[in-house]
């Protein structure tokens, strides 16, 4: 009987442990669960933060766009300048700031001007292009050049023929290990070049030691280039004739010309010392900007979220072409 009460009272004390382990164990796991939903509730509270910091940056830089004057745009507008947006925007949230730039798109050679209505080659496009990039800083040879243009060409062009002997339409596009069809319609996106045969990841975004050259490309535009904002890489690529001691110079003047009549015709390149012979073709210039696209970047703590919108500029209203947040 002794023996009997003692194995009663052992079991009892192990079912009594096994019992509390449990407990606690499902506390335990309950506490966990918990505090994942309450950082996840942080987090989606914060995220929203987030959203709402980098939609006031992006605000704020339409809002300087459209104070500006549409007549004459260059590197000395408002717009133009990062520090604007950027400097003070810790005081306007409790716990949060943004960062916001402005990139003029109108500075850019647009892609899809390469070729006329009537699917030709537009020859001052075209001999833009060329010459941008045949640039030092890409590496290509003038074979690999011949053969992006044409192909670029083909892939907006409407037929399905094959420009000269390096370009690409559905025969091409069609045989790959993973195909897809060619475009034959202009480029809404421009990393929609990346699918253009010749054109690579490391010569489309650039590596440690070369730029991209979807840096200086738009799909958006008129086709004039604003030779107030154009990197100087695009400034060479204006003429045959221009050479780097004369973008050196030409960056100088637009530097020192802070008034907008001294930059409003754009042949004020002729007034450069020793490019007074140099001629450019009128159609790729312009010295106005249509089209904008604005990065917006919140910060709060070690969390960000960034917005980015392209905006096309009508007098003194905007258009929102397209937006992405990441």
């Amino acid at each position: 009987m002794g023996r009997f009460l003692r194995n009663s009272r052992g079991m009892a004390l192990i079912l009594t442990i096994l019992i509390i382990s449990l407990i606690v164990s499902l506390t335990l796991q309950f506490n966990i669960s918990m505090r994942s939903d309450l950082h996840a509730a942080v987090n989606l509270r914060d995220g929203v933060k987030l959203g709402y910091i980098a939609r006031s940056g992006f605000n704020y830089a339409l809002a300087v766009l459209s104070e500006d004057d549409s007549g004459v745009d260059s590197l000395h507008d408002t717009w133009a300048d990062p520090k604007t947006f950027s400097e003070n925007s810790a005081a306007l949230f409790d716990d949060g700031r943004f960062e916001v730039k402005v990139s003029d798109h109108s500075g850019r050679i647009q892609i899809n001007k390469l070729i006329l209505d009537n699917g030709n080659y537009d020859s001052d496009q075209k001999g833009l292009l060329m010459r941008f990039l045949k640039s030092p800083e890409f590496g290509l040879e003038e074979e690999e050049v011949n053969d992006i243009v044409d192909a670029v060409k083909d892939w907006i062009d409407k037929d399905d023929d094959p420009t000269g002997l390096g370009g690409a339409e559905n025969s091409y596009y069609q045989t790959l290990e993973k195909p897809y069809s060619c475009k034959n319609a202009p480029i809404e996106f421009l990393e929609e070049l990346l699918l253009v045969k010749g054109i690579t990841r490391e010569l489309f975004y650039g590596t440690k030691e070369k730029p991209g050259v979807s840096n200086y490309l738009s799909p958006h535009g008129e086709g004039g280039v604003n030779i107030n904002t154009a990197a100087p890489v695009v400034l060479r690529a204006f003429s045959d004739d221009i050479d780097d001691e004369m973008v050196k110079d030409m960056d100088k003047y637009r530097t020192a010309k802070e008034d907008e009549e001294g930059l409003s015709d754009p042949k004020w390149y002729k007034k450069v010392l020793g490019m007074s012979h140099v001629t450019i073709a009128n159609e790729l210039l312009t010295t106005s900007s249509t089209h904008f696209e604005i990065t917006s970047k919140g910060f709060k703590e070690a969390m960000a979220r960034q917005v980015t919108g392209m905006v096309k500029r009508k007098e003194d209203k905007f258009d929102l072409l397209s937006w992405k947040i990441e």
